[in-house]
């Protein structure tokens, strides 16, 4: 059965029907994404066994929510996987994952960059993150506006610190089946992110991430500009 996508929403119909193997839903996804965008593999909850299933079908970053859940994984799994934490970070888990995590995306406040800062620092690496910013209509997602980024990004405190590196932006779209809301959250992002790369980062290169899009609104996240999709149901299937 082909993984085919509701007009209206978005989303992967026929999810718990649907026989194909996690390689093959990966081929699905990545047939639908442009060149400059990667795929963050949401592998939460999932066995290691699913997470290796993927693996071997070529996909090498996976995105957990729960750092120890993370730790554990990446004992085990093969060393080159990429680990992005996109779940909300609490400043006393970030011990779990500095040593080897490849990317943050849920950065939402300078206290946790200190955090992530100092456990770098202890490593000595430098972790790459996202700025976490609220863009739904909904008060259970979490992020920062644009004027608490501006403070941040222009404090003294921010440019101590020598062990992170903000790469870009991530956002969460609120859960609704109106394309047109999502549509607009989106490029709100990516509005916010191109006045930010003319302010604050106009000389790094490495600024040119933004986090935005999920198994039922990657499509319109990509055309919005989103250069890394994160999807999990449309592999993995449910959340177990």
């Amino acid at each position: 059965m082909n993984l085919t996508y509701n007009c209206k929403n978005n989303r992967p119909e026929n999810l718990k029907e649907d026989k194909m193997s996690i390689a093959d839903n990966l081929i699905q996804i990545q047939s639908q994404l442009k060149e400059e965008v990667e795929l963050v593999a949401v592998s939460k909850t999932k066995p290691s066994a699913a997470i290796q299933e993927a693996y071997d079908a070529g996909q090498r970053i996976f995105g957990e929510n729960r750092p120890q859940e993370m730790q554990a994984k990446a004992a085990e799994l093969p060393k080159d996987i990429q680990w992005h934490m996109i779940g909300h970070l609490q400043s006393n888990k970030v011990k779990y994952i500095a040593a080897f995590v490849s990317l943050i995306h849920s950065v939402d406040k300078l206290s946790l960059l200190h955090e992530i800062n100092k456990r770098a620092t202890q490593h000595n690496r430098v972790i790459p993150v996202l700025l976490q910013v609220y863009i739904a209509q909904e008060e259970s997602k979490f992020g920062m506006d644009e004027a608490e980024i501006n403070e941040m990004l222009t404090s003294e405190e921010f440019r101590a610190l020598q062990n992170v590196q903000v790469v870009g932006l991530m956002g969460m779209a609120t859960n609704t089946d109106n394309k047109s809301t999502v549509q607009k959250e989106f490029a709100s992002l990516k509005q916010l992110f191109n006045v930010l790369k003319t302010t604050h980062f106009k000389n790094h290169s490495s600024f040119k991430e933004i986090s935005m899009g999920m198994s039922g609104d990657f499509l319109i996240a990509i055309k919005e500009g989103s250069t890394l999709v994160r999807v999990g149901s449309a592999i993995f299937g449910g959340r177990n």
